[in-house]
């Protein structure tokens, strides 16, 4: 499963507003191995998948009569850092999903509908978050999602990202803690914080400023509209940190590279979009910038990913 970065409103997909995903090709797998059988070298066994292999297992369970007692053996494979705000773990528990539901009903497949259901519902209950990070992981490509108070967005439009754009994303190797910052923004919700409102305004119309700087290819207008997104999170919501703030500026000056924080909880990976054929020639000059005051920083090209179930985007709201 691909990962997900954040172009433009975060916690709208819950809070209600536009935001934009988009699939990334770094990805998450998740193998069931025969009885017996011991990961291949340099994959991690069922301990990466911490304990959400039995957790995800006993939610099947009560859903398919075919699951057994005990999760089945996997092994799991990442190129996503993790708690980096790029929903590595929302790919976990979606590839968790499909791959148990494989051996608890072989001859009835999951629809990609309720993967992406059964997937939010279960998460949902660990952080009481939104469905932006599943429907991007299996849909694919740039989703546009108009947000809902509860259950999965609904997805307005999806379209493949430009082939000749390339994504840098730039890990800051500090952790984010989501949980924290979902209960603090939804007291702020019970309270009618008049920040919030503000922040939902301003990150509504960054996301619309994204999605045409898109349809537009105008990489320009998508850096700013992005930018516009960050200094809403920054400015109204306090999600970045001086850190952050410093590896931004890094990059725009050594490297030309306008960044985004992608997720909230005051930490993780910045997101920023150039040409894709200039990719690794930007990436080498923000490593080399970066240097020995940032050694802990990782610097990553990739590249949109096409998902598993492009079609999620036509699919009817349940």
């Amino acid at each position: 499963m691909p990962c997900r970065a954040c172009l433009s409103g975060e916690d709208l997909d819950w809070l209600g507003g536009r935001s934009v995903g988009l699939a990334l090709d770094l990805t998450t797998s998740v193998a069931v191995r025969a009885p017996g059988a011991q990961p291949p070298e340099g994959a991690a066994g069922g301990g990466g998948a911490g304990s959400w292999a039995e957790e995800v297992w006993a939610f099947l369970r009560r859903r398919l009569p075919g699951a057994g007692p005990r999760p089945p053996a996997v092994t799991v494979r990442s190129d996503a850092p993790a708690a980096s705000g790029l929903s590595s773990s929302t790919a976990l528990i979606v590839a968790l999903f499909r791959a148990f539901a494989e051996v608890a009903a072989p001859d009835a497949p999951l629809s990609a509908r309720t993967l992406a259901q059964w997937a939010y519902e279960f998460e949902f209950g660990y952080f009481n978050g939104g469905g932006m990070d599943h429907l991007a992981v299996i849909a694919g490509g740039l989703l546009l999602l108009d947000g809902r108070t509860s259950g999965l967005p609904e997805i307005v439009g999806r379209v493949d990202f430009p082939d000749d754009w390339g994504v840098v994303v730039l890990d800051s190797a500090t952790k984010k803690d989501t949980g924290d910052h979902i209960r603090t923004v939804r007291a702020q919700l019970a309270a009618g914080d008049a920040r919030l409102a503000a922040y939902r305004e301003r990150a509504d119309a960054a996301s619309g400023a994204v999605w045409e700087a898109v349809h537009r290819r105008d990489p320009a207008a998508l850096g700013a509209a992005m930018g516009e997104a960050h200094a809403a999170m920054r400015d109204l919501q306090g999600m970045s940190t001086p850190l952050l703030e410093e590896l931004r500026e890094v990059a725009l000056r050594s490297a030309g590279l306008p960044l985004k924080l992608s997720g909230a909880g005051g930490g993780g990976a910045l997101v920023g979009v150039c040409p894709a054929a200039e990719a690794e020639e930007v990436a080498g000059r923000l490593r080399r910038a970066l240097g020995a005051a940032h050694p802990r920083a990782r610097v990553i090209v990739t590249r949109a990913a096409a998902g598993l179930a492009p079609e999620l985007a036509g699919a009817p709201a349940p």
